[in-house]
């Protein structure tokens, strides 16, 4: 197979050929919700799975990136696509693709889209790779509901600088006579997208408007257009997810011909899993080099917006159990890394940077440490991962402490390939 000489290409015109070749499977999906926005999209497809799959509906889901192996990226009726079949299914798209030249995201996606046609499901949770509107995802013309999570800086090499412009690219999702979620945004953000969805006569449901969500005692209260409701705090840990299990409690106010009741929401949120995401790693070598008065914390987060909502969360665990917290960081050359750092900077006593192994993108660890100190955290470079494991022993070992490995997902992909 002949790739298109860019990793990632805001087009859509490779996709439609080999598509029609295929029999257009884009065009035999189960009812589709398709999610876009810079952070909380992979939780919002979590919270989803894990309500829908309680109220009793088989349901495929589209990710990216994967964290351990690619096969994480395609849920068929709630199980991860067998190996096998995932390798028969690309090698069928290739053979059809012929030399064609096509990226390496686009032809996974298309070979996802077949998988989901071909196996029976009742939803399809579709997350948008980057972008929107040119994203390979977007080739679905008729989704049941589209959700847009927080809009903020990310991947300026593909989306720019321009917070407008990138919620321009992001709103290509919205499709006429289909709803639209819309999470909490900036005000240029709201605007473009509100006007997107008034043109193309797509109703719209804002934070704020529609829906909101805060805290309670026990739990968090969701308001909505029929009055309040109360559930329990969700198993993802972060001040910031309420409002993603609220945005995706709204997705399923607002889906027609589905039925999750509050027993439903209440069982998916007990039992929502999505690794990398303010996870407490509890075994293996890494948790193992700690006395247990250590709290060994990951997270994929790498841009300011989740650099903030890491550090609130910290800040909020310090108001009730202060402990001082070293961060182990691996971040892509393609982020916002001094700015990172400095959401970063409040919560975090001192640590160590890392380069990410096999990754042509990832930045130096003496360059990292640069960009960390000029957003005002002291941290050092170290060779490796468990190098920098091995340097904080003596430190952590004082006095309980927390421990954060956090920057990028292809980090956080790594840690838990070697944490087992």
């Amino acid at each position: 197979m002949t790739l298109h000489p860019k990793i990632i290409d805001l087009t859509l015109d490779r996709m439609l050929p080999l598509l029609a070749k295929l029999d257009h499977p884009e065009q035999r999906l189960p009812p589709v919700i398709h999610v876009a926005g810079t952070n909380g999209k992979g939780s919002l497809l979590a919270y989803l799975r894990a309500m829908l799959e309680a109220a009793g509906y088989r349901v495929h889901v589209y990710t990216s990136p994967h964290l351990v192996r690619f096969a994480e990226r395609i849920r068929l009726a709630g199980k991860i696509i067998e190996e096998d079949a995932l390798s028969q299914l690309l090698l069928d798209c290739e053979a059809a693709n012929g030399e064609t030249p096509i990226t390496y995201f686009e032809i996974t996606t298309i070979a996802a889209f077949k998988a989901f046609a071909d196996t029976p499901g009742d939803i399809l949770l579709l997350e948008t790779g980057l972008g929107g509107r040119y994203d390979a995802t977007n080739v679905v013309a008729c989704p049941a509901l589209t959700a847009i999570t927080p809009i903020s800086h990310d991947h300026a090499e593909f989306l720019g600088t321009d917070l407008a412009g990138i919620a321009g690219e992001k709103a290509g999702i919205i499709k006429a006579g289909a709803p639209v979620v819309i999470g909490l945004q900036d005000p240029v953000v709201l605007e473009i997208l509100q006007k997107t969805a008034e043109t193309l006569g797509s109703l719209s449901y804002i934070y704020d408007r529609e829906w909101s969500c805060h805290k309670v005692a026990g739990g968090w209260q969701y308001d909505g257009m029929n009055g309040a409701r109360v559930f329990p705090m969700p198993a993802l840990h972060g001040v910031h997810q309420i409002e993603n299990a609220a945005t995706a409690v709204a997705c399923l106010n607002h889906l027609g011909g589905f039925d999750v009741p509050d027993a439903a929401i209440n069982k998916g949120l007990a039992a929502v899993e999505w690794p990398a995401r303010m996870q407490r790693l509890r075994h293996g070598p890494i948790v193992k080099a700690f006395p247990a008065h250590v709290e060994v914390w990951l997270d994929g987060g790498h841009n300011p917006a989740a650099g903030e909502q890491i550090a609130k969360s910290f800040a909020n665990w310090n108001e009730t159990e202060p402990k001082p917290t070293y961060l182990i960081a691996g971040m892509l050359n393609t982020k916002d890394q001094k700015a990172f750092f400095s959401k970063l900077a409040p919560v975090i006593t001192t640590g160590h940077c890392i380069t990410i192994p096999e990754e042509a993108a990832a930045t130096p660890a003496v360059d990292l440490a640069s960009m960390a100190q000029a957003g005002g955290l002291d941290m050092t470079e170290m060779p490796s991962l468990m190098a920098a494991v091995e340097a904080l022993k003596p430190t952590l070992a004082e006095k309980p402490s927390r421990l954060l490995i956090a920057g990028s997902l292809y980090l956080a992909g790594q840690v838990l390939r070697e944490n087992g």
